[in-house]
């Protein structure tokens, strides 16, 4: 019913928006000389951001189409090395020939599509040979290419590994901290020779007991039941993925909207006001930042409530209690794979210790262990960004090196 009514709201808005896009196309018209008057930029500006209000966000495209290495410019290329039904494996092949360290980019399903790290994978691209999965919007997944959950996420970081082989560097972005180090213990567990030689993990929450954030907080004071009767709902007719059960784009977004709602508000305001003033350079920066936020995908309700409890509720990793298949997860058992933590003085999403909890759970590797704690950054600011760029991305292309 969410979903039927999220599609019916967004056709009901069509004939507004579309005349608001006209309206703002109109007024901004370099030609009309009424054009530089703050009366009409005002009422353009409004058009448009009454447009971006009631549009729906498509996932963006990569347009990594080039980068600089050595103050060259080289071409890459997008091209799918393995696809399975929820996720594809994308390889950015660059026009060069160069024997960088292979990496493995695991993005999270949280909400947002992989090209939220593009800027992630723009920096890696100058030193790294980058692989990154790229998940499927469940949504237009049809049910009858299966279910997917925390395990099948396991499965699947295990077999791009194994794919990709011994060599691989894996670098873990967020949420799928968790599935990637169960992954790796459990090759650990088998001697798997897909091992890779290097674990990076970015603002996980590998223990949110430790100084538990809003969103933590959240996940504990309501029921698995009341999740599952709150924000999972079916896909409608008219979707690839038509009655399969997902917690929705939509809602995620919601959610993630309503953490900082001032925040975003202001930001929207700003936008206003560089619209008036004739800020072009300001108001596209906005229009840049929020066209990837603003695109968002749904994710399968038995993957997101197996994470609520799993992760959130339970906190089966650092408790040693998970096991995946009936698997134990015993990270204990790498010892062939060196470990770094990374995290953000001022993240709200995985605070302080949450990610540097891996170091404790993961006792094999004692000399090849490794943190970094960027100040003055928050989640989004640890993997993209000025601070990304020059204090914390060289912190993870010499530990690769050393690896």
């Amino acid at each position: 019913m969410m979903y039927s009514m999220y599609d019916w709201q967004f056709a009901a808005f069509s004939h507004l928006r579309a005349l608001a896009l006209t309206g703002q196309k109109f007024l901004t018209n370099p030609d009309l000389p009424f054009n530089e008057s703050r009366f009409f930029r005002g009422v353009a500006a409004s058009c448009e951001l009454f447009e971006r209000f009631t549009r729906r966000y498509e996932k963006p495209a990569w347009g990594l189409d080039e980068i600089r290495i050595a103050s060259k410019s080289v071409g890459v290329s997008e091209e799918i090395v393995k696809a399975l039904p929820h996720c594809n494996l994308l390889h950015f092949k660059r026009e060069m020939n160069r024997d960088d360290p292979k990496v493995l980019i695991v993005a999270p399903m949280s909400g947002h599509h992989a090209t939220l790290l593009r800027g992630t994978v723009a920096a890696m691209l100058q030193d790294h040979d980058v692989y990154i999965t790229d998940w499927i919007d469940a949504g237009r997944v049809p049910v009858s290419k299966g279910r997917f959950d925390l395990d099948d996420y396991v499965d699947y970081v295990i077999t791009f590994l194994q794919d990709m082989g011994s060599s691989t560097h894996v670098v873990a972005v967020c949420q799928p901290s968790v599935p990637v180090m169960a992954a790796i213990s459990l090759m650990a567990g088998d001697n798997d020779p897909g091992q890779p030689v290097s674990l990076t993990l970015m603002g996980g929450p590998i223990d949110t007991r430790i100084n538990p954030t809003k969103v933590n907080e959240f996940a504990k004071r309501h029921s698995l039941g009341w999740f599952e009767r709150s924000v999972i709902t079916r896909v409608p007719f008219g979707y690839e993925g038509f009655n399969r059960r997902v917690y929705p784009g939509f809602l995620q977004l919601t959610g993630f909207m309503s953490l900082n709602i001032d925040r975003h508000f202001g930001a929207h305001l700003q936008l206003f006001n560089h619209l008036v003033q004739g800020d072009g350079d300001s108001a596209a920066a906005h229009r840049k930042f929020y066209d990837e936020y603003m695109s968002v995908m749904d994710m399968t309700a038995e993957f997101y409530l197996q994470t609520i409890d799993v992760v959130f509720q339970r906190h089966a990793l650092p408790r040693g209690k998970w096991a995946s298949r009936n698997r134990p997860i015993e990270p204990f058992a790498i010892q062939k794979t060196a470990l770094l933590t990374v995290e953000g003085e001022l993240d709200d999403i995985s605070a302080l210790g949450q990610t540097y909890a891996a170091h404790r759970l993961c006792s094999g590797i004692p000399e090849s262990r490794k943190h970094f704690l960027q100040e003055k950054v928050g989640h989004y600011g640890i993997f993209n960004g000025r601070r990304w760029r020059n204090a914390i991305y060289p912190k993870i292309r010499d530990f690769i090196r050393e690896a």
